[in-house]
C-alpha cells in the first residue's frame, strides 16, 4: 500500500477543518498504518494544556495530559487527537475518569502493544492530582524514561 493511499482514510490531515468536536463522544480519533510493525519502538504524545470541567462545581480544570505507547498495526494521528483532546474542555467529567477514557479510546483506535496515559491536573484546593492508567494491565512493561517522568 503506498503511502498516499493509505491517508485516505483520514478527513482532517492536510485540511482547514476549524470546528472542534462538541465532546468526546463526537470525536474521532484518526489511525494511519504503522510504516514499521515489527519494531517495537515509543510515541510520545504530550497537551500541556489540556482543559475540561470539573463534573461537580462546573469550574474548569487544566492538566497537562502525555500518551506514551507503543504501535501495533496502527499509530494515531496527531490532528485528530489534538481534536478528540479538545472536544474535552466543555466536558464535565472527573480527572480519573479523564485518564482512563483518553486510554480506553486510545486502545479502541489503534490497539497499541503497551500504552500509558498520565493526567498532571492543576492543583485545586492546595492538592495536585496526577493519574496515570496503563495498558495491558500488568505492572512492569512500559516506562516513563527519566527524562520524561519529573514533574513539570
Amino acid at each position: 500500500m503506498s503511502d498516499a493511499s493509505s491517508l485516505n482514510d483520514l478527513s482532517l490531515l492536510g485540511r482547514s477543518e476549524h470546528r472542534l468536536p462538541a465532546s468526546p463522544d463526537e470525536a474521532r480519533l484518526e489511525t494511519f498504518p504503522n510504516r514499521n510493525p515489527g519494531r517495537h519502538y515509543t510515541i510520545h504524545l504530550s497537551q500541556p494544556d489540556f482543559a475540561s470541567l470539573c463534573p461537580v462545581t462546573g469550574q474548569p480544570d487544566a492538566a497537562h495530559i502525555e500518551i506514551l505507547y507503543i504501535p501495533g498495526d496502527r499509530c494515531v494521528e496527531t490532528k485528530s487527537l489534538k481534536f478528540y483532546l479538545a472536544s474535552f474542555r466543555n466536558h464535565a467529567l472527573f480527572n480519573e475518569a479523564i485518564v482512563n477514557r483518553i486510554l480506553d479510546d486510545l486502545v479502541t483506535a489503534c490497539a497499541p502493544l503497551q500504552a500509558l496515559v498520565r493526567g498532571r491536573f492543576a492543583a485545586r484546593g492546595g492538592i495536585q492530582l496526577t493519574c496515570e492508567a496503563r495498558h495491558p494491565h500488568v505492572d512492569q512493561l512500559l516506562q516513563w524514561p527519566q527524562s520524561l517522568s519529573r514533574p513539570s
